[in-house]
């Protein structure tokens, strides 16, 4: 067969890098069968056009990945494929959670014929050759023989050659500047954002979160070896391509076993495996300076850190009390001095929030080095015990918000604030962290750094913007840099100043080494 892996868009913003699970079931898939990947959010396209595809690509079998987000897109891609004649298998976090919904069991319409339940990485073979055979079962569960859920072992890991993979859709760098930058041999002809998961689950559970639920609160780690060679063979093909690759690690807690982790971190330093990297480490983890020192020696550039609230009562509400606020300054300056920025994340609307979150919020972040932060509301998934709650005591204002989505709209009503009130908060606090004018500030607060670092600092921030402000058109973007454009110019004067002083430094230091040679 002919097989397409397809991960929906969730219509708010491109996605910045692909979904691991694609490759990883490609790596997985059995002889024989060609796999073509699609990840909406890099590749838009409507159901016409998709249906389109897989007609002319002459596909047999569709699997679908889908977070709740995506769900109501992949949903109706799924039905327009159906329709065409193709089969269609779903999984991912939501249908393992509501796998009725996706087979039309809840008296909705069906839009799969089959679903894999949790990982599927030993299940996938076994569809693939059902679904050669005409033979797809309805469900497939990663079960033992007593009906106990059997999680994988990451040992050993599936080897996805990347060095082969074609990655064109996943370039980061614009199309229309691409050919420019590779003519002038500058190495950012092309750029990617590539998933590497070294250990899967967490222990924490906390209220709000889906992970746990789906990967267990046992971890499970790959070697050291898997992941330094993965890395090693990125490094290389990067090199031998001129291309410019980053890693993102997605583990749900990367550090959550901190000598497992400085044990990984020695050992891709003394391979000389660094690649730029972000990952997801807890603040509670951040406090071991070593780890801190591991982290800036391989090349760790961004840490994710899940803070949530400025609140412990709001932390203890959802089971993460873990995280201590008091801490938060320390943890950010301790990066900071290293020359590692973090991306903190925040939610508006948990029950101990009032109206004037976003300010005191604002105002905390603003005391802490420049980085970027990021704001959700409170959301209740399906079958989290924050849902069971919300559910319980009749707060759901739509049930099953997931079918149509809404990017940042309440489902359910705060307990301290009304839902307008609190979009308001978070409009407020998007805007307060990337206005120009606090995007001048966080640059001057570090003009101590080198100027390539204060641009690329500034184009993240522009970016990452794009979360809440969707940008995706030249008029959107045109009107960006035009607030920001007293910043970028200060900073593009600076640069072309340096690039200038630079070539007369090097022309001063040939002549005098041409009379040398002369005499």
């Amino acid at each position: 067969m002919r097989i397409l892996l397809y991960n929906p868009d969730n219509g708010v913003t491109r996605n910045f890098m692909p979904h691991l699970w694609m490759f990883l079931l490609k790596a997985l898939t059995p002889a024989g069968h060609e796999v073509l990947l699609i990840d909406g959010n890099a590749r838009p396209m409507d159901e016409k056009q998709l249906v389109s595809f897989i007609r002319r690509e002459k596909i047999g079998l569709v699997g679908i990945g889908a977070m709740t987000r995506m769900i109501a897109r992949a949903y109706r891609m799924a039905d327009a494929i159906r329709a065409a004649g193709v089969p269609v298998v779903m999984g991912g976090p939501h249908v393992t959670e509501v796998p009725d919904e996706a087979l039309g069991r809840e008296g909705g319409p069906r839009h799969a014929d089959a679903v894999a339940l949790g990982e599927a990485d030993e299940t996938w073979p076994t569809i693939v050759n059902d679904a050669a055979h005409g033979e797809l079962k309805e469900i497939y569960a990663p079960v033992d023989q007593k009906g106990i859920e059997r999680k994988p072992s990451l040992q050993p890991y599936p080897e996805i050659p990347w060095g082969t993979m074609d990655l064109e859709q996943f370039d980061l760098v614009p199309k229309p500047i691409r050919a420019l930058l590779r003519r002038k041999g500058t190495g950012w002809g092309s750029v990617h954002m590539i998933p590497i998961e070294s250990g899967r689950g967490c222990p924490y559970g906390c209220e709000f979160c889906t992970v746990t639920g789906f990967f267990g609160d046992s971890i499970r780690f790959r070697s050291n070896e898997s992941v330094v060679n993965e890395l090693l063979t990125l490094k290389r093909h990067a090199r031998d391509n001129r291309k410019q690759v980053m890693v993102f690690f997605i583990d749900d807690n990367f550090a959550i076993n901190i000598k497992r982790t400085k044990s990984l971190l020695r050992d891709i330093i003394a391979a000389g495996a660094q690649l730029p990297w972000t990952a997801q480490i807890s603040a509670n983890l951040l406090r071991d300076e070593e780890l801190i020192d591991l982290i800036a020696a391989s090349h760790g550039k961004w840490i994710f850190i899940g803070m949530e609230s400025i609140d412990s009562a709001n932390l203890a509400d959802v089971n993460k009390s873990f995280n201590k606020p008091g801490e938060y300054a320390t943890v950010l300056n301790r990066l900071a001095a290293r020359g590692i920025y973090a991306i903190t994340s925040f939610i508006i609307g948990l029950d101990n929030d009032t109206v004037g979150v976003a300010k005191r919020t604002l105002r905390e972040i603003e005391s802490w080095p420049p980085g970027l932060p990021i704001f959700g509301q409170l959301t209740p998934f399906p079958s989290t015990p924050l849902y069971q709650r919300l559910l319980k005591s009749e707060r759901l204002t739509r049930p099953k918000h997931w079918l149509d989505f809404a990017p940042f709209q309440m489902a359910h009503t705060p307990l301290k604030m009304s839902i307008a009130e609190t979009h308001a908060e978070l409009n407020q606090a998007w805007e307060g962290s990337y206005s120009p004018e606090r995007n001048a500030r966080a640059i001057a607060a570090i003009s101590d750094k080198p100027i390539d670092h204060r641009i690329m600092h500034l184009i993240t921030r522009l970016i990452f913007r794009g979360i809440y402000f969707p940008q995706m058109g030249k008029a959107a973007w045109a009107k960006l840099f035009l607030a920001n454009r007293r910043l970028i110019y200060k900073l593009t004067r600076e640069s072309v100043s340096r690039m200038r002083s630079s070539k007369r430094s090097a022309r001063a230091t040939v002549r005098p080494m041409q009379e040398i040679v002369g005499r």
